[in-house]
């Protein structure tokens, strides 16, 4: 009978005891062996630039996945693309534009078995890769050969300009990789190109190493007039092409040139006047320029009552340049003294700040809902804004011919003051401006800057009577994008994101793509190298995008990794007991056991 009492607090322990593993669930380690190796292949531009190596690259991976050459010991193939992104394996030539090592690294942490690295070294995150990971790794290295190579860094201007405006571009250009010879620094030349016509070109010196910039400028009859023997640029949009010749032992001729979109209008359909300048109108010009979808011009008065100078430039201008320039403008926005905006004959709408007396404070902004802003404004979140630092008396008190579109009160308290108020006389529109510190909002970005943008935009539209305004549902975000990088769209409409279909129209004739816009109110398009005029279907948005021919994977980098075995096997998996089918079976089987026992022992 002891025997049997024994058998049974054996069989109870056991059962129990599995019990309790099951339900404390501890993790066991054990050496991840035997699982299939995944190949990381390198698959950036560099791959494919002077000196690369893909086709190497491209069966060294298959080899590695195999489980032969280099000593490969998978059992199983796995080869995954990596560049800006990781994508699925082909063997179609590299089209990243970027070397990130980190997704891939991060979406192979989980992998059990052997992860191998193909790359030419050149690793732009370098700094970002976690060291366990690339400690982990077997990473075999295809570096490229030293070369020299001079390149067009990037280019920077007015994105609209009007017809007979003197265009600025800043240019950034250099040098990698040691020079062929030795002697004096090495002259070339930049040269603008406007539709395969030259339209410019200066002799610059080339740096040693690195990039230096220089500003090119555009005289308005070689920009925009042409010869009288070549051929005139529409209005409209234009590709610019900045291009550095003559440089001798330039191994990579793909990084030579890069392209700028600009907008050329017959004449500046808005016009703003400062008289001073201050932070407001900074802030107001810049929106203008992203919102308003024409020319803009800026002139400000800080010296004297008949001294203004182009905003942009510095340069003075006399007062008749100003008020020919206000006397053609569709919308004329005058901040600060109203005396000197006097002199000048307004045709156009009319947005007026002035400065008369404020009454400083916190003032916190609120839509009326009855003005026709409304609309425009419907999504602003008006709590989280940041309060305005005073509001000034109006010249006059809004009447039965005008409305309020803010109003604002002190602390929250007390009663409102009209902030923005619109006016429409004589088939004339004009808007005032009574608050300060709405470039505060700009400032914090976010929602508060997009509730910035939304009050300029619907100004701007309700002024100039939806004729150039921001009634586009998305706008480029990059007009300019180097090879191997996404086109990317923001979605600035007042309704939430949806999908768009483009139509693109190229050289080659026309195709039709889908802009997918994500929660954010962002999209991506990856197209091949080429100019792309868009057309947007269910609405009237259409322009120019460019992918350049540019990339900085054509330069030479320094290799950021070298080759390393590794420590692909050998390595410790964490695997809980539940995951471990045999517990399961042996609580069962032991509980089984002791009733079977029980039941022939005719025991309860």
């Amino acid at each position: 009978m002891r025997r049997v009492t024994l058998g049974f607090a054996a069989l109870r322990a056991v059962a129990a005891g599995a019990l309790v593993l099951l339900l404390w669930n501890p993790s066991a380690a054990h050496e991840a062996t035997g699982e299939a190796t995944l190949v990381l292949l390198d698959a950036s531009l560099s791959m494919a630039g002077h000196g690369g190596h893909w086709r190497r690259a491209l069966d060294t991976a298959r080899a590695v996945a195999r489980g032969s050459g280099l000593g490969g010991r998978g059992s199983g193939s796995i080869i995954w693309r990596f560049g800006d992104r990781v994508t699925a394996f082909d063997t179609s030539p590299p089209t990243d534009g970027a070397s990130r090592l980190a997704p891939g690294l991060a979406a192979a942490a989980g992998h059990g078995g052997e992860v191998v690295v193909v790359t030419d070294g050149a690793i732009a995150d370098r700094a970002d890769l976690p060291p366990d990971l690339v400690r982990r790794a077997r990473i075999v290295v295809l570096p490229r050969p030293a070369f020299f190579d001079a390149f067009v860094a990037s280019v920077d201007g007015p994105r609209r300009v009007a017809a007979g405006d003197t265009v600025r571009l800043t240019v950034g250009y250099g040098t990698a990789g040691k020079r062929p010879g030795k002697g004096e620094r090495e002259k070339a030349t930049l040269a603008v190109s406007l539709r395969d016509r030259r339209i410019l070109s200066k002799p610059v010196v080339l740096p040693d190493s690195g990039i230096v910039s220089t500003e090119l400028t555009l005289p308005p009859s070689a920009a925009f007039n042409g010869p009288a023997t070549g051929p005139s640029p529409a209005g409209g949009w234009q590709a610019l092409e900045v291009r550095l010749e003559g440089v001798a032992g330039d191994s990579e001729p793909r990084d030579d040139a890069r392209l700028f979109l600009l907008e050329v209008s017959p004449q500046p359909s808005v016009v703003l006047l400062a008289a001073p300048p201050d932070w407001e109108t900074r802030f107001l010009a810049r929106t203008l320029q992203e919102v308003a979808r024409v020319p803009v011009r800026a002139f400000v008065q800080a010296e004297g009552a008949s001294r203004w100078r182009d905003a942009t430039t510095l340069e003075e201008r006399t007062p008749a340049v100003v008020a020919r320039a206000v006397a053609g403008a569709r919308l004329v926005v005058e901040a600060g003294n109203a005396t000197a905006f006097a002199p000048f004959a307004i045709n156009g709408a009319v947005l007026r700040w002035p400065d008369t007396r404020r009454f400083d404070g916190d003032w916190y902004v609120a839509a009326t809902g009855s003005s026709p802003l409304a609309g425009a404004l419907a999504g602003v979140a008006w709590d989280s804004l940041p309060p305005l630092t005073s509001v000034a008396d109006l010249p006059s008190a809004p009447d039965s011919a005008s409305s309020v579109a803010l109003e604002a009160r002190l602390a929250r308290r007390g009663a409102s003051r009209p902030v923005v108020v619109l006016a429409e006389r004589d088939g004339r529109r004009r808007a005032v401006i009574a608050g300060s510190g709405l470039y505060r909002w700009a400032f914090r970005g976010g929602a508060s800057g997009e509730a910035y943008r939304a009050l300029v935009a619907g100004l701007v539209d309700w002024l100039l009577e939806k004729g150039a305004g921001s009634g586009e549902r998305f706008l480029p975000l990059t007009y300019e994008t180097p090879n191997g990088t996404p086109l990317v769209w923001r979605w600035v409409g007042s309704e939430g994101p949806r999908d768009v279909t483009l139509t693109l129209s190229t050289e080659r004739g026309q195709l039709v793509d889908t802009l997918r816009f994500d929660e954010t109110g962002r999209a991506e398009l990856r197209r091949p190298p080429g100019t792309y005029r868009y057309t947007a279907a269910g609405g009237g948005e259409r322009g120019i995008v460019a992918v350049e021919t540019y990339s900085d994977e054509w330069r030479p980098a320094a290799t950021a990794l070298a080759d390393q075995p590794g420590a692909p096997e050998g390595r410790l998996v964490s695997v809980p007991l539940r995951d471990r089918w045999w517990l399961f079976a042996l609580a069962i089987a032991a509980f089984a056991a002791e009733w079977a026992w029980r039941r022939r022992q005719g025991l309860p």
